[in-house]
């Protein structure tokens, strides 16, 4: 099964939050919400609540404002591999 995970990096912590859906459509919604957010003034602080397909109780709630960057990635359960998260290069 292909999960698409996106994970949010935040202002001062060393760890990022990562939740998982089944659907990119959905993973993508939400990326384009929080961006859209992010580019709003920051005086204000708005909350987003976010929840995972893959452990149905897992419920985040971040303060935009302290969001530095998202990004999505996928991830199969087929022989536990995933694709690499964030940006690399492939040089031949």
């Amino acid at each position: 099964m292909i999960m698409f995970s996106l994970e949010l990096s935040l202002r001062y912590s060393p760890f990022p939050l990562s939740i998982q859906k089944k659907e990119f459509d959905d993973v993508k919604r939400i990326y384009d919400e929080i961006k859209s957010l992010m580019n709003e003034s920051l005086e204000t602080s708005n909350l987003i609540e976010l929840s995972c397909d893959k452990v149905q109780d897992k419920l985040i709630a971040v303060r935009v404002k302290d969001i530095i960057s998202v990004q999505i990635y996928e991830k199969s359960s087929v022989a536990g591999g995933a694709k690499r998260p964030g940006f690399s290069l492939n040089i031949d």
